[in-house]
């Protein structure tokens, strides 16, 4: 299984993101971007990448632990960078960016005491993708229009792992289905 833990926004700050992102798809040049769908909106905490199946037992308990040793934490949308070149285009986040990372690393560590080859530990940077390129391109006028957006702050209460199932049909534009395989509660609670 390709799995990532991740932490998922709720649909009422997705569906801002959405009035935000149909604006962008406005600008000169944005049909050149792949845009991702919503339901594939996430802030990915850790990537494992591809996991046996007998892993996942193990990584999961250690998720839960990562999970119930963190006090929910409150986080909104806001702004906007890219990597590569204009590569990648994504919105970040304000309020519990501490939290965020902090959860990341306690993701990542779970995934390396579990058994999964993590590589080489990078620091986080808390991004929702919304939009790839293949190519390089100029990202200033979406970085731009994105620096001013600020999203609903919500509380971040649960840690969750995402199966990700990658496309096989071979249609332009078909984008990864994600499947939650495990939601544990942030500090313990519910």
């Amino acid at each position: 299984m390709r799995l990532f833990a991740a932490v998922l926004p709720p649909q009422d700050v997705t569906s801002e993101l959405a009035a935000e992102v149909a604006a962008l798809k406005k600008l000169p040049g944005a049909d050149l971007l792949r845009w991702t769908g919503r339901p594939g909106w996430h802030f990915t905490l850790a990537f494992y990448g591809e996991v046996d199946e007998e892993v996942v037992p193990e990584l999961s308990a250690r998720l839960e632990r990562a999970a119930r040793r963190t006090a929910p934490f409150t986080l909104a949308l806001r702004g906007g960078g890219q990597f590569g070149h204009g590569r990648a285009l994504w919105t970040g986040v304000a309020g519990g960016a501490a939290e965020l990372r902090l959860l990341a690393d306690r993701a990542e560590a779970a995934g390396r005491k579990a058994g999964v080859d993590m590589g080489e530990h990078r620091r986080y940077k808390a991004h929702l993708t919304v939009a790839r390129s293949r190519e390089a391109l100029d990202p200033r006028p979406y970085v731009d229009s994105l620096h001013d957006f600020a999203g609903r702050e919500w509380t971040v209460r649960e840690l969750t792992l995402v199966r990700s199932d990658l496309p096989r049909s071979g249609v332009p534009g078909e984008q990864p289905h994600y499947v939650p395989v495990g939601r544990w509660a942030l500090g313990g609670a519910g």
